[in-house]
C-alpha cells in the first residue's frame, strides 16, 4: 500500500519510521517532510495547510492511506475533505479537531460530562477578563483559546504578571486570532503526565505512558517548550490504583461523553494529566499524537501500525491487541541557540553518522544542497532503548554530543531520579 504522511516534524518523522516497518507498505510520501524523513519517504513539496493540494496528489497517486500529524490541517477539516472523496485518512474529523482548537470547547466538554479539570471561566471581553483577574488565587492559568503554536498558555503569579498577559494576549494581538477569546483557570499542582490513547468512535485504548519535560532548561526552569525530552513508561503508572481511577474518571467518561454528544472521534486523543496524591485531573486534550512522546512511545510499540490505524478507521479497535516491548524508551530533543524564544536557522548538522544504538529523529531539518541544516526550534530528537530506564538514558547521552551545529542546547536531566 502507499500512505501520505501530512507535516514535517519529529511526530512525523517517528511516523514515518514506524509505518515503514509493515510489510504491508511499498511506498511513503511525506507533504512536505523534513531532511531525515527523506531516507525513508519522498518528501513532496507541499504544505500541511494545502488541503486542496493534498487531496490532489493523493488521488493522483492512488494513496491507500493518508496520516495526518500536525493538529493545523485536522482543525481546518483535512480529513472532512479527504473522506467527501471517499479516501482513507487517519485523524479526527473538523468537528472532533477543536478538542485543540478551542480551549473554551474543551472545558465545556469536560464540565458537561463531569470530567475533573481546573474551574475555569472564558472571556470575549477584556475588560470583563481585567474584573476577574486573581479569582482562582495565584499563580493563576491564562490560556488563549485558539492554536497557538504550543505558545498560548501563560502561568502567572501576580495581578501585574496577568495583567500584563492579558495585554499581550488581548491588545498586542501576540498570538493573533488565537486570542479572541482568553480562558482563565485555577492553577493545578501535582505531577503532569501525558496519555496517548487511540480512539475509534466507540473504544478508547490508552497506548504505554510517557512523561514529558516542558520546560527550556534543566531543573524545570525556564520557559515553557513544545517539549525536551521524554521516557517511557512513566513511574507514575506503575500504581494500579491510578489507573483504575483514571479509567473511571477520565477515560469512560470521555468516550460516553462523544457518544452521546454524537461526536465521531477517530484518531489519536491526547490527554495531558495533572496528577496529586492519586487524584488526576484533565489539563488539555490535543488531537494527535504528543511531540516528543510520540518518540519514545512508538519506539516501544511492537505491533503493526497500519494495521492499528486502519482499525481505528473502520471502528473495529476493540478487536485489536496492542502489543508493547518490555524496554523502556528515553528520548531527548536537541534545539536551536535561543529557543524557545528567538533563534536562528540554517546552521550546518554535523555527527549524526556516527551516532551508535540510538534512532535520531528529525524534528527541524533540511536538505540544502545535500548539507543537513537547521530548520527549527527543535531540531533532533535523540531516542533509545534499553532494558531498564537507566540503560537507555546512558546510552543517549553517550551519544549526543557526537551531533554538532553551532547553538546546540540540550537538557542534561530527561529521565534522571536522583
Amino acid at each position: 500500500m502507499k500512505i501520505l504522511i501530512i507535516g514535517s516534524g519529529g511526530r512525523e518523522h517517528v511516523l514515518t519510521w514506524k509505518l515503514a516497518q509493515s510489510p504491508r507498505v511499498e511506498k511513503i510520501y511525506a507533504a512536505p517532510g523534513n531532511g531525515g524523513m527523506a531516507n525513508l519517504a519522498e518528501c513532496v513539496d507541499l504544505s500541511p495547510t494545502d488541503i486542496p493540494g493534498c487531496l490532489a496528489f493523493a488521488k493522483k497517486n492512488a494513496i491507500d492511506l493518508t496520516v495526518v500529524g500536525p493538529e493545523v490541517p485536522l482543525v481546518l477539516g483535512m480529513v472532512d475533505a479527504f473522506e467527501a472523496q471517499g479516501l482513507r485518512v487517519f485523524g479526527p474529523n473538523q468537528q472532533c479537531a477543536q478538542f485543540e482548537g478551542s480551549k473554551a470547547f474543551t472545558k465545556e466538554f469536560l464540565f458537561r460530562h463531569h470530567i475533573p479539570t481546573a474551574a475555569y471561566k472564558e472571556y470575549t471581553d477584556i475588560h470583563e477578563i481585567l474584573k476577574d483577574l486573581g479569582i482562582y488565587g495565584y499563580p493563576m492559568v491564562i490560556k488563549a483559546d485558539g492554536l497557538a503554536a504550543g505558545k498560548g498558555v501563560l502561568i502567572v503569579e501576580n495581578q501585574r504578571d496577568a495583567e500584563d498577559g492579558i495585554e499581550m494576549i488581548m491588545e498586542k494581538r501576540e498570538f493573533g486570532e488565537a486570542g479572541d477569546k482568553v480562558v482563565i483557570e485555577e492553577f493545578l499542582t501535582g505531577q503532569e503526565a501525558s496519555m496517548l490513547c487511540f480512539v475509534d468512535g466507540k473504544t478508547i485504548v490508552p497506548m504505554e505512558s510517557a512523561q514529558d519535560y516542558k520546560r527550556a532548561y534543566d531543573g524545570d526552569k525556564g520557559l515553557n517548550t513544545g517539549g525536551m525530552g521524554t521516557y517511557s513508561p512513566n513511574v507514575l503508572f506503575d500504581d494500579a490504583t491510578l489507573n483504575k481511577r483514571i479509567k473511571e474518571t477520565i477515560l469512560n467518561p470521555i468516550i460516553n461523553g462523544l457518544i452521546a454528544d454524537n461526536m465521531n472521534f477517530k484518531g489519536i486523543l491526547f490527554i495531558g494529566l495533572m496528577i496529586e496524591n492519586g487524584i488526576p485531573k484533565v489539563l488539555e486534550f490535543n488531537v494527535r499524537f504528543g511531540d516528543p512522546e510520540a518518540q519514545s512511545v512508538l519506539m516501544r510499540m511492537d505491533s503493526d501500525l497500519v494495521d492499528i490505524m486502519e482499525a481505528v478507521i473502520e471502528g473495529k479497535l476493540a478487536e485489536c491487541e496492542i502489543q508493547w516491548k518490555p524496554q523502556e524508551a528515553v528520548c531527548v530533543v536537541i534545539a536551536s541557540g535561543g529557543y524557545p524564544g528567538v533563534y536562528e536557522k540554517g546552521k550546518v548538522i554535523t555527527g549524526i553518522e556516527d551516532v551508535k544504538d540510538c534512532v535520531v529523529f528529525h524534528a527541524g531539518t533540511k536538505l540544502v544542497n545535500g548539507e543537513l541544516q537547521t530548520n527549527g526550534g527543535r531540531v533532533l530528537c535523540v531516542t533509545a532503548l534499553g532494558e531498564t530506564r537507566e540503560a537507555a538514558r546512558k546510552t543517549v547521552y553517550d551519544n549526543i554530543d557526537k551531533i554538532r551545529f553551532e547553538g546546540a542546547q540540550y537538557r542534561t536531566d530527561i529521565a534522571k531520579f536522583n
